[in-house]
């Protein structure tokens, strides 16, 4: 063991035992209050408790099984995300209950919880380490640490027939102990060895010579099997609850079950897509990659348990129709039948759970592109986030301090909605794979994730005049749309270039500027929107993102980022503090009330 990390071990160690210990005395790698408070003072606490009552005695016991097996999800992303998540987490609670649960402690815990890890985003935009534990590094713990992407490009390319980059696999070193551990896990659950064909001989073979430059991959369900089989059975007690009830969600729980052994998703992903579901759904296992820094290829862990909005469904799926219209518009030439009757649905969030957990507004499944072509993408709308006063009261703020006060009145929860609603259809409309049939993730690799969230926020944009000819949108709506569409780009503090999201908003406000949709006056620090342009605009850079994708060109992403993604701190940086300094919160912590908060 390190040094440092042997030291931090002993000094928790002592304290535990210690009987005169208080908050003031915590070993040297836990924040200080003056640390963890201006932090927790820009953070607004979000409730979520939608009515259940509703709910029959079957869909309230499969409630209990899911939100059990969404705890051990949870856990499981912990642990892919930092290697020593769930160790910190057991000594700052064994702190927290030693010393009586003081407010320093609990506000440990509160930063544990907001942040899901050990690593706090800081008010400049920084990530360190609020507890004693190692810094977070891009592999985060699916790929072993410290190695980098030219050792595993290097490995690769000297073994072409080893797949190191499979979405649910993290990726190991050959080493003795790392062989005999695996090895026994299949001998533990015979159920994994059956379900993962020819993995015991390729582990067997790679022992009779354990080298630690080689690499090997392992699907997720070996790698966290005591918590996937755990799982595993609360989602067929979950679907044994709702066999009578409803057929359709009991059969994706069922499916989605041997998913999470198989380490295939392709039985869950079909009967989730294709199921009709009645007050229930979920969204469970692992899909988005964006925590994957090293290679932006390995998801990580989530789940959502959701309560079905049906009126508001139902205007949705009207919503939809006609979709092959705008995918038949966008400026590409390669385009693609679009599935006419998309499963959509308007929710209210029950509790989220690892990746999920936070204050995400719509979710868009699954990424796999064979399977979306096969059976197409659900698409759930988180509505008692999107529609939250308190959050919208506070990005209202920025808003106002941010654009011109001609502009401030254009920006409505409406408007949000909507351009949330179409960004998530977006991600269902344009390119799927590049010219040569790769997934879009192979061939653009870092860059995969920030260039479909661009074009999804295009799409948004870029449909909206054809929604508005139609008659879905009033003018009124048509200007809420574009004023969304405009405050997405807006950024409080300079992304970092790993934060695909923010990095993508960023491209999108300068590309505006440069092109004279937005305008930035010196004098008052505020910016000004050109409606007129405002379509010419989006199509000129939605069609650009099309094409980096199509082309599945990495280098070309490459440069487009650097061409775009700069920050100037006499204009960037003026809005952003007028923004900063209007609104109130800066973090987000979720509470959940099914879950007893």
């Amino acid at each position: 063991m390190p040094l440092n990390r042997g030291l931090r071990a002993l000094a928790v160690a002592l304290l535990l035992v210690s009987p005169t210990l208080n908050a003031a005395e915590l070993p040297d790698g836990y924040w200080s209050e003056d640390k963890v408070r201006p932090i927790l003072d820009k953070t607004v606490v979000v409730k979520l408790a939608p009515d259940l009552a509703g709910l029959s005695g079957n869909e309230k016991a499969a409630l209990k099984e899911l939100l059990a097996a969404g705890h051990l999800l949870h856990d499981a992303y912990l642990e892919q995300t930092h290697h020593q998540a769930l160790s910190s987490l057991a000594t700052l609670r064994a702190l927290d209950a030693k010393l009586g649960s003081p407010e320093h402690t609990q506000d440990l815990l509160a930063l544990f919880r907001m942040f899901k890890g050990p690593i706090a985003t800081t008010l400049e935009n920084t990530r360190e380490a609020f507890l004693p534990v190692d810094p977070i590094v891009p592999g985060k713990n699916v790929y072993p640490r410290g190695v980098t992407a030219a050792d595993l490009d290097a490995f690769q390319k000297a073994n072409p027939d080893i797949d190191l980059l499979g979405t649910r696999t993290i990726v190991r070193r050959a080493s003795r102990e790392n062989l005999r551990r695996d090895l026994e896990t299949l001998d533990e659950y015979p159920a994994l060895d059956t379900l993962q064909p020819g993995l015991r001989e390729h582990l067997i073979t790679l022992q009779k010579n354990p080298d630690a430059k080689t690499f090997y991959a392992l699907p997720y369900s070996v790698a966290y099997a005591d918590r996937m089989m755990k799982a595993y059975a609360h989602l067929r007690n979950a679907a044994a609850f709702m066999r009578d009830e409803d057929a359709d969600f009991s059969a994706y729980l069922e499916n989605r079950a041997r998913d999470l052994l198989s380490n295939d998703y392709e039985s869950g992903d079909a009967s989730w897509v294709t199921g009709r579901f009645g007050d229930l759904n979920a969204q469970i296992g692992s899909y988005e990659t964006y925590d994957d820094e090293l290679y932006g290829a390995k998801s990580f862990f989530s789940m959502s348990v959701l309560a079905k909005d049906e009126e508001r469904s139902q205007a949705l799926h009207e919503a939809v129709a006609g979709i092959q219209d705008i995918e038949n518009s966008l400026p590409y030439t390669r385009h693609k039948k679009v599935r006419a009757d998309i499963p959509a649905g308007v929710y209210n969030v029950i509790a989220d759970f690892g990746q999920a957990r936070g204050t995400n507004t719509a979710t868009i499944l699954p990424n796999d592109a064979d399977h979306a072509r096969k059976y197409g993408r659900v698409i759930l709308m988180r509505h008692n986030i999107i529609t939250n006063d308190a959050l919208f009261k506070d990005t209202k703020a920025a808003w106002n301090a941010a654009v011109a006060d001609d502009v401030e009145d254009h920006l409505t929860l409406e408007g949000g909605f909507q351009r949330t609603l179409w960004h998530e259809i977006g991600h269902y409309l344009g390119v799927a794979t590049d010219e040569q049939g790769r997934s879009l993730s192979v061939a653009l690799k870092e860059y995969s994730d920030l260039l479909e969230e661009m074009k999804a926020d295009l799409v948004s944009l870029y449909a909206a005049p054809a929604l508005h000819e139609s008659g879905y949108y009033t003018d009124a709506e048509l200007q809420a749309v574009y004023a969304d569409g405009i405050r997405r780009t807006l950024q409080k503090v300079k992304p970092r270039r790993d934060q695909a999201y923010g990095t993508m908003q960023l491209m999108q406000m300068n590309f505006f500027l440069e092109n004279g949709l937005l305008s930035f006056d010196k004098t008052d620090g505020q910016l000004r929107i050109d409606y007129t342009n405002y379509h010419d605009v989006v199509g000129r850079l939605l069609k650009e993102v099309l094409a980096i994708q199509s082309a599945g060109d990495a280098q070309r992403a490459s440069e487009f980022v650097d061409r775009y993604a700069g920050w100037n701190e006499n204009l960037h940086g003026v809005i952003a503090k007028n923004m900063r300094d209007a609104a109130k919160y800066r973090y987000r912590l979720v509470r959940y009330e099914a879950l007893g908060e």
